[in-house]
């Protein structure tokens, strides 16, 4: 059994995300300059709404890392609903699918992985409450926080129906086998999931982290 102390990221995390985030910048710079104006101008022309949302997340060890995102769901949606994301969630607003479906979203959270909070890819770093919920119903839940979180990860990636205990089970079996090679094809299928626009497209959950069907 993975224990969280004594776990430490291989060498190769922190120059990787470096490296990629600095060529990728370097490369797309047009494109990054776009994306940074088109978004907050579309977010804001919605709704007059505010353009990114922060929340607290939890990362490696417990440690509690304030995330920020394009917001995508209605104004003071928290009060309207469960701080997590569900199925079919009628708060997300229009130009929130969208972001959603390429992960767009996620592009401000970059500065988290700049600070070194975050990785490119590791176990996604969930909201307090749904970590704290799930670590009280699922044995061993708390040891996806042996390493730093991730941008992207095998869970992801690869669990389709973003069931618990199917995410605990990929960050487990990413964490025991973590390298460079792994990371670059996880990188990789993102990306075209991205071009593609399949995110957001996972079935299960429904109104609470404790709903398992």
């Amino acid at each position: 059994m993975l224990r969280i102390e004594g776990i430490k990221s291989p060498t190769y995390k922190r120059p990787l995300d470096i490296t990629v985030l600095l060529l990728a910048h370097a490369v797309f710079l047009p494109l990054w300059v776009l994306i940074w104006i088109t978004i907050p101008v579309m977010i804001w022309v919605f709704d007059r709404g505010p353009v990114f949302f922060r929340q607290e997340r939890i990362g490696k060890n417990g440690k509690i890392i304030i995330i920020r995102k394009f917001r995508t769901m209605i104004i003071d949606a928290d009060s309207k609903g469960p701080a997590w994301n569900v199925r079919n969630d009628p708060r997300v607003t229009i130009i929130g699918q969208i972001l959603r479906r390429t992960a767009l979203d996620e592009v401000p959270s970059l500065l988290n992985i700049w600070k070194g909070e975050m990785s490119l890819v590791g176990p996604r770093a969930l909201d307090t409450q749904e970590q704290k919920i799930f670590e009280s119903t699922i044995d061993g839940f708390e040891l996806r926080l042996a390493v730093v979180p991730g941008l992207t990860g095998l869970a992801q990636v690869y669990d389709k129906h973003d069931i618990a205990q199917d995410k605990l089970r990929y960050d487990l079996d990413y964490i025991s086998r973590m390298n460079m090679w792994l990371d670059i094809q996880i990188l990789f299928l993102s990306v075209k999931n991205t071009l593609l626009a399949r995110w957001d497209q996972r079935e299960g959950k429904s109104t609470s982290p404790n709903d398992k069907s």
